[in-house]
């Protein structure tokens, strides 16, 4: 049975961390063209479309007729009951989305189901790192990337963040639990309900007189906004551990990769957008998530929202300005002050002067005589942080919606 401690913390990161992957998730487009090549893809070869242009037309079409039918709040009734990732389809579903869905839960032909369970060793490892950077660095960066922070803000889950956080932990669990693709694991299963969660939001948002005032776009969710997503998780994460100098061995790097590679897919994004390595993946997030980042009084809002969710902490150990703090060292000074997060002297000065030694003498790589239980309680507060109110998580079901953030 997995460690339930672990299973908490990647619970929690994957709150904060999977915010614009479950959610209406729209992040602002680079102002460059697109000249990534689809030769640097799991694909490589595509057609090399821009694909800010590029959106989801099967699970498109399909969802806003079950919504123009009514027919959503019946759907989702019986989704609650489709939980494991080899499980039948509950019966009752309209015979289009059950086509549908038969075919989105399919693999793809590039699955490497090695690489799958060499993910599994690195999780286990990482598990701490990746609670930590899910949560306060892709996380606190979503809001930081305006279209996704205005669609999250004005779509119906931007009401009741309590509820999206909880709900969008659910990704960041699944990907990195041991049986994440396997027969009885939730993965797969997780990721078509939010592609057809991303569905409803394309046909609903645009029909908000809040967003539609906010928004410079026609239509939200594009498959290049789905990147820029994907590229504040992973992509941000193997930065930040290898500008730490944590040691991965190349093949649990990779396997790491293959793990989000798959997620990309499952999620409909196509295989041409999908960076075949760490080297493609830095080029296309380079091109698309570094220049789009920028302050907007709907991320602002929501940064707020997301550093408060800590006073729920058993104990009350963890306060808006420790992950104020945390989120200022994860993601620098330009982004902590575009989200008005002051500055915090004490926590500052401690996570810049003392995380790289914590990481080295964590990993082993700098013995130092009686530091161990100084260092245990840094990691255990850590995990706290981290955990934020969700220690008493209730079982999650991801849900399509019926209509968008009320007026």
């Amino acid at each position: 049975m997995e460690n339930p401690s672990r299973r908490k913390l990647l619970m929690a990161g994957g709150a904060l961390g999977a915010l614009g992957a479950v959610s209406a998730a729209t992040p602002a487009y680079a102002r460059t063209p697109w000249t990534w090549s689809p030769k640097g893809s799991v694909a490589g070869a595509g057609a090399g479309a821009d694909p800010r242009w590029v959106w989801d037309p099967e699970a498109d079409e399909l969802v806003a007729g079950l919504l123009d039918r009514g027919e959503v709040p019946k759907v989702n009734e019986l989704l609650r009951t489709w939980k494991k990732n080899a499980q039948p389809l509950p019966d009752g579903l309209p015979g289009e989305l059950r086509a549908f869905m038969e075919k989105a839960r399919r693999m793809p032909a590039w699955t490497d189901r090695g690489k799958l369970a060499t993910a599994v060793e690195f999780n286990e490892k990482r598990g701490l790192y990746l609670g930590v950077l899910y949560g306060l660095a892709s996380g606190m960066m979503s809001t930081v990337i305006p279209k996704e922070a205005r669609a999250v803000y004005y779509s119906k889950g931007g009401a009741d963040m309590k509820d999206r956080i909880s709900k969008t932990a659910k990704l960041g669990y699944d990907i990195g639990s041991r049986n994440a693709y396997d027969d009885d694991g939730e993965m797969i299963v997780t990721c078509v309900k939010v592609r057809l969660v991303h569905a409803a939001v394309r046909h609903l948002l645009p029909q908000s007189p809040q967003w539609d005032q906010a928004a410079d776009e026609d239509i939200p969710i594009s498959q290049r906004d789905m990147m820029v997503t994907w590229h504040s998780l992973p992509t941000t994460v193997m930065q930040k551990l290898t500008a730490w100098k944590v040691p991965i061995p190349d093949d649990e790097s990779a396997a790491f990769l293959h793990s989000w590679q798959l997620g990309a897919h499952m999620l409909g994004i196509k295989d041409e957008y999908i960076p075949a390595t760490w080297a493609e993946a830095n080029s296309q997030a380079e091109q698309v998530l570094d220049p789009v980042l920028a302050p907007t009084y709907e991320g602002i809002k929501l940064a707020d929202v997301l550093l408060n969710l800590g006073s729920s902490v058993d104990g009350g150990l963890v306060s808006p300005h420790v992950l104020g703090a945390m989120t200022r060292y994860m993601l620098g000074d330009q982004i902590a002050n575009w989200l008005r997060i002051p500055r915090e002297p004490v926590w500052d000065s401690i996570l810049k002067v003392g995380w790289k030694p914590f990481v080295a003498i964590r990993e082993g790589l700098l013995p130092v005589p009686g530091a161990s239980d100084v260092y245990w309680t840094l990691e255990e507060f850590l995990r706290q942080a981290v955990l934020l109110f969700l220690s008493n998580a209730k079982p999650i079901s991801v849900e399509i919606p019926s209509g968008n953030r009320p007026g």
